[in-house]
């Protein structure tokens, strides 16, 4: 059947949340608080604000990873004084030649010397580390040996003026090459290729005991790190960047996938065997695919980003690390320290859209995010509490929600699942969603609906996340970007049963797309391009979806948001090498839709995707932190104090109030309320955590 029927101070160390006793009306266990009421007079008014919060673990293939691909929000979440910790699978050895590509001549006097080149990248790392956490690329680092969960040995390098920053080492082997088949490598041992991998150790490590591990011994390292410091956030990178259209190739080095997915499946035996721990989300970045996008980032933040790249590369060098015979970094990256248009960007490759947010049944809202590998699920019901979150059953679930309203009320949850399993065929993406059988009641089972790539068995399953619309039947249609950067779709028959994944086309799309109904029932599905945007629309509603139209917008930093506006829908997006948030009007109709002038908003800013309510947009302003800004109104954002994952979402209701929502680095969910003429935005946790 039919679904229907069925500005923030970057000071050195921000105060951890802390919360109140006077004023919370604490309901049942502790686990529930009264929410901000509408006209931001209730009992909101007396919780603690939030602020950046949580630990942070991030897991790279090698040294710099983190400096090109995770930054600017490495370096803000050192300064907002959260507990961080890098771990580097490998030790990024390469040919061992220490040189600056095409800035000094090569000496073939000179061998090369993996063991030193590796340690030159430590010293690097570290100093980069302490000019980003300090501002003194020198301050000292103590270096020991820890075992691992796997069998081995890894060095674990703790800054002393800030003993909440640490690195870890596994020194494995690294592939040697982006893309050319080296069993000896992640990917080998991935795929069964080696039975185990063995060490690089690097020159001055303290690490004296060599030894390899297999492929359950390095899920099993990765795991043990992830118990040992217990993240609430879990920074990774992409393990389905899929491949270039015309080469067949990979679009990212191929340790940076293989790294991922072996993290991958070390989060999920971690969340299983780990009870006593924090829950925890996982943020994924885009790696070398950003050089062939529009710049994401502002240049004053780029400028800064590359100055931490130039102290990693040795540019200068200065011996700012007490002699080393190795050198104080690396000087391949010395030659280009953007590297190949790189650090002009940061990009999530998923849970970059604004859409899992939604009201359900009148005056109640549903919010999802993914936590400890599930889809977490909290509630605000008509009195203006939250609770949450609830887990719905289910494992594999990858980072990202959409949640679509039915016309009775009911909600649907949508997200993609991957499975791991023991051969490389094995891993797989599927689009799946879960449904409400009654409205505000429970919600169903998982229903898969697949994937348009069920042979991609060399491939990397690197499908988008799944778009949806529902029709004023309930119906429900699912879009989707394939490997080849075209868009699918299944759509809902009134039998209840989906088409197969049917083909419309497009091409070169980034992003993942987005769908919207407007006020007359037509369903736009928008995606973006690497220099503009694509539209397909319904003529009327029920119509055949027609497209792909060219949109004549501007290349955008990639996510895209939408919303209803009249009788069109009003896209979002950011201008490169900027963050201004611009927005246009389209309106569908019989053959191409209809598209107004560009306007901006809010000024220079961040990046990523923006939630939208009304007028009000939210966003990362230029320091990171979740900001406000009001469509026609100043050029400036309204910022807070804390730094948060992924992208917000909004609602708006009929009486004009909005509810913006947003997953801080705590794991934990913060909103904030308010009418078009409330003074500044206050963020709070929507549910606080039950007294220790």
């Amino acid at each position: 059947m039919p679904l229907s029927r069925r500005r923030f101070l970057l000071a050195a160390v921000l105060p951890m949340l802390t919360v109140g006793a006077s004023g919370v009306l604490s309901i049942a266990s502790g686990q529930q608080t009264s929410a901000e009421t509408a006209d931001g007079k209730g009992p909101a008014a007396a919780l603690p604000a939030s602020t950046t919060s949580g630990t942070v673990v991030q897991i790279v293939a090698h040294p710099d990873d983190d400096l090109f691909f995770m930054n600017p929000d490495l370096s803000r979440s050192l300064l907002a004084g959260i507990p961080v910790t890098t771990a580097y699978l490998t030790s990024g050895e390469a040919d061992g030649r220490n040189e600056a590509r095409g800035g000094e001549a090569k000496d073939p006097e000179q061998p090369a010397d993996r063991a030193q080149y590796a340690e030159a990248r430590q010293n690097g790392i570290r100093s980069a580390y302490a000019q980003m956490a300090t501002g003194d690329r020198t301050s000292a680092w103590k270096r020991t040996v820890i075992p691992t969960a796997g069998g081995g040995q890894a060095e674990l390098d703790v800054l002393v003026a800030r003993p909440q920053v640490n690195l870890v080492w596994f020194q494995l082997r690294e592939a040697r090459n982006p893309a050319a088949e080296n069993p000896d490598s992640l990917r080998g041992l991935w795929n069964g290729r080696i039975p185990a991998l063995e060490a690089q150790l690097t020159t001055g490590t303290p690490v004296k005991q060599q030894f390899s591990y297999t492929k359950d011994q390095v899920v099993r390292s990765i795991a043990g790190i992830l118990e040992r410091y217990r993240p609430t956030t879990i920074r990774m990178q992409d393990p389905t960047p899929g491949r270039y259209a015309d080469t067949g190739k990979y679009t990212d080095h191929q340790d940076h996938m293989y790294g991922a997915r072996f993290v991958q499946a070390a989060t999920a035996l971690y969340a299983e065997q780990v009870a006593d721990r924090p829950r925890f989300s996982v943020q994924n970045y885009l790696g070398y695919h950003n050089g062939t996008l529009p710049h994401a980032l502002d240049p004053q933040t780029a400028e800064t980003k590359t100055g931490f790249l130039k102290t990693y590369a040795w540019q200068d060098r200065t011996d700012y690390c007490g002699g080393s015979p190795s050198g104080c970094g690396d000087r391949k990256v010395a030659g280009s320290p953007t590297g190949r248009n790189w650090a002009q960007s940061l990009r999530y490759a998923r849970a970059d859209t604004s859409s899992w947010l939604t009201e359900g049944t009148p005056g109640r809202l549903w919010a999802f995010a993914v936590l400890d590998g599930r889809m977490a699920v909290w509630n605000r019901d008509r009195a203006g509490t939250w609770t949450g979150p609830a887990l719905l059953p289910g494992t594999g679930i990858d980072p990202g929600a959409t949640a679509v309203r039915l016309p009775d009320g009911r909600v649907t949850v949508l997200a993609t699942r991957t499975t791991l399993g023991p051969g490389p065929a094995d891993y797989r993406r599927e689009v799946v969603y879960a449904a409400q059988a009654a409205p505000d009641g429970p919600f169903g089972a998982w229903q898969s609906l697949g994937t348009p790539e069920p042979g991609d068995e060399p491939g990397t399953s690197a499908v988008s996340a799944p778009a949806a619309a529902v029709d004023a039947e309930g119906r429900l249609a699912v879009y989707l970007r394939d490997t080849r950067r075209t868009l699918r779709a299944r759509v809902q028959q009134p039998s209840g049963a989906f088409t197969d994944w049917q083909q419309l086309g497009g091409e070169d799309l980034q992003s993942d797309p987005i769908a919207v109904v407007d006020s007359a029932g037509r369903r736009h599905v928008y995606a973006t391009t690497t220099k503009s945007a694509l539209a397909w629309t319904q003529p009327s509603p029920g119509a055949p979806l027609a497209g792909p139209y060219p949109t004549g917008l501007p290349a955008t930093t990639v996510p895209l948001s939408a919303a209803r506006d009249g009788a069109g829908v009003r896209l979002y997006f950011r201008r490169p090498d900027s963050g201004v948030v611009r927005s246009a009007l389209v309106t569908a109709g019989p053959g191409a839709p209809q598209v107004s002038s560009v306007s901006e908003s809010g000024g220079r800013a961040g990046y990523g995707a923006v939630g939208v309510a009304g007028r009000s947009v939210t966003g990362r302003a230029d320091s990171g932190t979740v900001a406000a800004t009001t469509l026609g109104g100043p050029p400036a954002w309204t910022e807070s104090r804390m730094l948060y994952a992924g992208a917000p979402s909004a609602v708006l209701d009929p009486s004009g109030t909005t509810t913006t929502a947003v997953l801080g680095l705590d794991a934990q969910l913060h909103t904030t309320t308010g009418r078009p003429a409330a003074p500044a935005p206050t963020w709070h946790p929507a549910v606080l955590p039950p007294p220790a």
